[in-house]
């Protein structure tokens, strides 16, 4: 073994430090935008390499969140690392110089360092500077030398060379051999700077004197400190077989195409021999520190010289591999001699380009502005040449470009303003394409969703909505539901319902209608009334959940649909005395003689309000007609002597809704000779609207006016009784005389009152004469008694009974007889009917109130 061969850990440190404190503080060199340092191979772990931080002009404290960190590729040992809190580049495995690069010359790591918020990019230059770590060692540690006695003074004898992993004058910088009497040692020097010994005869030898010569061969490297290897050479002398063969050139270089398939030839080699026999026959092979790789991928045959390929080349892996072959004869002390052949590769283009995705930063914000960095990408071909020059596109139609920041590195940056609700998220293609021939390329599909900003207001699926509502619907039941839309996604799309303030009819609107905030669904708080409210409208409000809230509003018209609730209600004729109305009708009237109006009001709509009349009941159903659609009673045909003079009539007022409704009202007509000016049953009425739409208030007034027109009606009968009583005593005795009453004497009694009256033709307007009605009395026969009207007492809401019979002689005082007359004029004076009430004028009816 070498004398460095047992160097521990201790020893290799020790050298480092000593190869640092020479060679000073790593240097860093900035070119074209990048950083360069060299740090010696094989330093622990932590040991300092560069403040980067410094160097980038990088804020240490923010390091860490900007995620400042080395990129490499997938699979590749991370040889050096950053320290986030002081930014300093440390080693963070042991870096073996001879392993990271094999061939020879500057062993260069190359980093890219990242730092985000903003995306920033750093090239980094690493140079590992070799220290000697490693002794020479030689193929065998003994090997035989076999000499011919007849070796010649100066006969040189090429010995293996040992090899040293180390570069520069850490590698295998001279020879010694140990003192002999026989040989001396010559150090020479390849045309690649390598050296090699070789074995001199400074004496003649004698095998019968000395057989065998042991010497100790010695390679020493340029280190520091020095290392060095042995190997004991055994000089075995032999007879005389003075010739060696020889090549036809020392050193051989051939090209290669570097897919060429096993078997190829790579070369054919030539040795001679001036020998004859055995001494000249000449067998070929690799020398013995011809390294692994290179008999893993060539073959020399023994006797013919020919190298061939066995194994796959890689230009990418060595571009060049350099074969020492030896060519030995037969013959006893046989001597090899040894040729170098240098083996060319020739690239071709067997690599596509790789497509590393440095970072990525996604998803991205759709209000981003153009120019936003979204990946950084890096491109690799591991040809050379044209073969490794790469052109990166992204797939057209897209909004997005690649910019060039360094060689082989891309930035894909937006082109222009993203919208979420149009592509929610982009399948980016990028390809990569080398310039060989033919051209390789590679895709990578990298997949950018959008993420969403609140810029989309909620839209209502309708502009306005109508809800048809029935009257009398029970509260808390659902009414409609209003449904709105929001493009955007996530909590930006939560939608939340409510209903505006506003008022209806005074009461809040909150108090008729509410709103399922989450599904839209609107309820009735309480039962609508078609006769109190038939439309209204509110404000809905849909409102989302982002930042800020977006909100859209949309009317909502609530018709509240008719329900037959409401029975008609007659107004006209209304009933005097409580129970039926009284109406008087002229014997004399003709045909479709209209007797009166029946009136009536429905608080209801539509057909639930469509009226119809009809004459339910009748004492002569072929006398009278009640018009279905107007209500007005005429007569169907001429009064004949027959017809009973008072006709008991009952009319139905019925609605179309379903199931239909209905009213009646009682008619008393009494059928008289001539008709007074009296006001009827039928009276104007005309109802405000408001009391047409509210029952309970006209029935209120309607009991209040008819109970004070029955108060004030029996007043005046208990009077009119006792004036009665007082004449009925001053004339006992008289009977009525036919000349003067003008009575028909000889009329019989008629428990019917009225039935047997008859009315005398009325005077021309603008006369005096008084009109006179014949009642008869309950009295003895032939007693009647007068009713009689002064012309101005037929406006008059009431009537006054007098006797008929002619004025007393003993009468003194004439005004006693006007008396009736002043109580008409009183009469005049009583309240009339509130005409506010009063039936259009229309429906007025055509006879006065009996």
């Amino acid at each position: 073994m070498g004398a460095g061969a047992g160097s521990g850990r201790g020893q290799l440190f020790l050298r480092s430090l000593l190869f640092l404190l020479l060679a000073g503080p790593p240097a860093h060199h900035p070119a074209r935008g990048q950083l360069r340092y060299a740090v010696p191979e094989e330093l622990e772990h932590g040991a300092f390499v560069a403040n980067l931080g410094e160097d980038l002009g990088l804020d240490v404290s923010t390091l860490s969140a900007r995620r400042f960190r080395i990129v490499s590729r997938a699979g590749a040992r991370q040889h050096l690392e950053v320290n986030l809190e002081n930014g300093i580049l440390f080693v963070n495995e042991r870096i073996d110089r001879e392993e990271v690069c094999e061939a020879g010359g500057t062993c260069l790591l190359h980093l890219q360092l990242l730092v985000e918020s903003p995306l920033e990019l750093y090239r980094v230059e690493v140079e590992v500077l070799d220290i000697n770590d490693h002794a020479p060692t030689f193929p065998w540690q003994e090997y035989v030398l076999e000499v011919a006695e007849s070796a010649v003074l100066g006969a040189r004898f090429p010995l293996e060379s040992a090899q040293d992993p180390d570069v520069g004058t850490n590698s295998v910088h001279t020879y010694r051999l140990s003192p002999n009497g026989f040989f001396s040692l010559e150090v020479q020097t390849r045309s690649d700077a390598s050296k090699f010994a070789e074995l001199v005869l400074e004496r003649a030898l004698d095998r019968e004197q000395q057989r065998v010569h042991r010497v100790l061969l010695t390679a020493l490297d340029g280190g520091v400190p020095e290392r060095s290897g042995t190997a004991h050479i055994l000089v075995t002398v032999l007879d005389a077989n003075d010739n060696v063969p020889a090549f036809d050139q020392p050193s051989y270089g051939v090209s290669l195409p570097e897919d060429a398939p096993a078997g190829t030839l790579v070369i054919q080699l030539n040795a001679t021999d001036l020998d004859e026999g055995p001494n000249g026959e000449i067998e070929y092979s690799f020398s013995g520190h011809a390294p692994p790789r290179v008999r893993e991928l060539f073959h020399v045959e023994p006797r013919s010289g020919q190298v061939l390929l066995k194994g796959r080349l890689d230009y990418e892996r060595a571009s060049l591999h350099e074969l020492y072959v030896q060519a030995k004869d037969r013959g006893p002390s046989a001597v090899a001699v040894h040729c170098r052949v240098l083996v060319h590769l020739l690239d071709v283009n067997d690599n596509a380009p790789e497509v590393t995705l440095t970072s990525v930063s996604t998803p991205v914000l759709e209000d981003a502005p153009p120019g936003t960095v979204i990946a950084v990408i890096s491109v690799l071909d591991r040809d050379s040449g044209d073969n490794g020059r790469v052109s990166c596109e992204v797939s057209p139609n897209v909004p997005f470009e690649l910019r060039s920041s360094f060689r082989n590195y891309y930035t894909l940056v937006t082109t222009q303003a993203l919208d979420r609700e149009v592509v929610p998220e982009y399948n980016v293609s990028i390809t990569a394409r080398d310039m060989g021939s033919p051209a390789l390329l590679t895709r990578s599909t990298l997949t950018i969703p959008v993420s969403d900003v609140n810029d989309n207001a909620p839209r209502f699926l309708q502009p306005s909505y109508s809800v048809y509502v029935m009257e009398n619907n029970a509260p808390g039941a659902s009414i409609c539901s209003v449904s709105a839309l929001d493009p955007d996604c996530q909590q930006n799309a939560y939608l939340s319902y409510s209903i505006a303030d506003g008022h209806i009819h005074g009461m809040p609107v909150g108090t008729y209608v509410s709103i399922n905030s989450d599904s839209g669904h609107m309820y009735a708080l309480r039962s609508l009334d078609y006769e109190q409210i038939r439309s209204f409208q509110i404000q809905v409000q849909a409102q989302d959940a982002g930042f800020p809230p977006l909100s859209a509003n949309v009317t909502v018209h609530i018709f509240v649909l008719d329900q037959n609730d409401n029975a008609p209600v007659i107004v006209s004729p209304m009933p005097r005395n409580g129970s039926v109305a009284t109406e008087l009708v002229p014997r004399s009237a003709r045909p479709g003689y209209l007797v009166g109006t029946v009136s009536a009001v429905d608080a209801d709509a539509g057909l639930n309000s469509r009226l119809s009349y009809q004459l339910l009941q009748a004492t002569d159903f072929t006398l009278f007609s009640v018009a279905p659609d107007t209500g007005e009673l005429r007569t169907l045909r001429s009064f004949l002597e027959q017809d009973a003079s008072r006709q008991q009539l009952v009319v139905q007022v019925r609605d179309g809704g379903q199931p239909a409704l209905s009213a009646t009202v009682s008619l008393l007509l009494s059928v008289v000779e001539t008709m007074p000016q009296t006001l009827s049953d039928f009276s104007e009425f005309s109802l405000p609207p408001e009391v047409s739409s509210s029952s309970p208030l006209t029935l209120y007034l309607l009991v209040s006016l008819g109970s004070i027109s029955f108060t004030f009606l029996l007043a005046i009968l208990i009077l009119t009784a006792i004036r009665c009583r007082g004449e009925r005593r001053s004339r006992q005795g008289d009977s009525c005389s036919p000349p003067r009453c003008h009575c028909c004497p000889g009329s019989r009694p008629s428990s019917d009152g009225l039935k047997t009256s008859n009315l005398t033709a009325q005077p021309p307007a603008g006369t005096t004469a008084a009109t006179c009605l014949d009642v008869p009395a309950g009295g003895p026969p032939g007693y009647c008694y007068k009713v009689c009207l002064g012309p101005e007492s037929a406006q008059s809401d009431f009537m006054f009974l007098k006797p008929c019979s002619p004025p007393r002689n003993n009468e003194k005082d004439p005004g006693k007889r006007s008396r009736p007359e002043q109580h008409l004029q009183v009469s005049k004076e009583a309240k009339q009917p509130n005409t506010d009430w009063l039936p259009p004028s229309t429906q007025r009816p055509a006879l006065k109130r009996y």
